[in-house]
């Protein structure tokens, strides 16, 4: 088949097309092939070698996958040739340790992620995948726009529902509004009943993103700081709920602008740096920092099922062959695209 695969870490020169041989399925494996897959920030810091652990070289990237079903191993009873499936981001999880038997397999130390560790991800015509970690995409619900969603919009249902416990009447913060997941964040934030402060540093994105169902837009540029325009908008008592998809750039905007009892639900880190800081600047206001990996297999499941009901789009903002890879993390790194970007190993 063919893939694009990195063999060591760089600029987008290191994506390099390739034959490779076939994936075969064993026992617990679906093996895919795929109509798209989404380019997502964490591809840009696994390529470029930002991200180091669980990292394993070379490598095919890629985990927001769906597809056609083309073959089953001999223990996998829940799927078959022909049905359309999208990905949860792993391939693979133990299936018995503790995280695993309570519903929160995101965090089972036996994990692979898909497109970090070798040559399982969604940049290539076929990808195997272990049946625990798939879901049947519903009728009328692109496979397209499938892709994306595990990523997208099931790691925002996890931060929103499960680790910060956003409630109708409250104020949620959504970072980084523009990008793949800010597009999302503040849809589920709406959904889930709260006044939604955005920001971004497109002001071309705007209106978009108040399309989506921001209250409230603060356009600033990288590194200012926008915590006065966010307690403006929540009447000087900043949010309760922070959806933050950037991290380190623009962790002490956010911390001001965290209302009493807030609970920061950390997502996104976009580069290497540290940042210090005075924990009382935390507890002294109740701070909850918090984080939220991935998505479960059952959230992927809730997601599509949103999809299909139309309370929630997948935003798609360009779908370019498996060629032009390059062109497609360059589009993500310098924060172009307006949503999600996909690839199409088969165009």
């Amino acid at each position: 088949m063919k893939a694009m695969v990195v063999r060591v870490p760089g600029g987008v020169e290191v994506l390099k097309m390739e034959d490779v041989p076939d994936p075969e399925p064993s026992p617990k494996n679906v093996i895919i092939r795929v109509e798209a897959c989404g380019v997502c920030f964490h591809d840009i810091v696994t390529r470029n070698g930002t991200l180091k652990a669980g990292v394993k070289m070379p490598l095919i990237l890629g985990h927001e996958i769906s597809g056609i079903v083309e073959a089953v191993g001999d223990e996998v009873a829940d799927f078959k040739p022909g049905d359309r499936v999208a990905t949860a981001q792993r391939y693979h999880i133990c299936g018995c340790c503790m995280y695993c038997r309570t519903g929160s397999e995101t965090l089972c130390p036996d994990r692979k992620f898909l497109g970090d560790w070798g040559m399982v991800g969604g940049y290539g015509e076929l990808v195997a995948v272990e049946h625990d970690n798939v879901a049947l995409v519903p009728e009328g619900v692109p496979l397209d726009k499938a892709s994306i969603v595990a990523c997208t919009v099931g790691t925002i249902l996890n931060a929103i529902r499960e680790v910060g416990k956003l409630a109708p009447g409250e104020r949620a913060l959504v970072t980084g509004a523009g990008g793949g997941l800010g597009m999302h964040s503040v849809q589920l934030a709406r959904l889930a009943g709260a006044y939604v402060v955005a920001v971004t540093t497109s002001p071309e994105k705007a209106d978009r993103i108040r399309e989506m169902g921001a209250h409230e837009v603060v356009v600033a540029e990288r590194g200012e700081d926008f915590s006065d325009a966010v307690k403006t908008a929540t009447d000087g008592e900043g949010c309760d709920v922070a959806i933050d998809n950037v991290g380190s750039q623009i962790f002490q905007p956010v911390r001001r602008s965290m209302a009493i009892r807030g609970r920061w639900v950390l997502i996104g880190q976009l580069t290497g740096e540290f940042v210090p800081f005075n924990p009382a600047q935390l507890f002294l206001k109740n701070i909850s920092m918090l984080s939220a990996t991935s998505t479960t297999r059952k959230q992927l499941q809730d997601c599509l099922e949103l999809v299909r009901r139309g309370q929630i789009e997948p935003i798609v903002s360009e779908t370019l062959p498996l060629a032009e890879a390059a062109r497609a993390h360059e589009m993500v790194e310098t924060g172009k695209a307006l949503g999600r970007v996909l690839l199409k190993p088969g165009a």
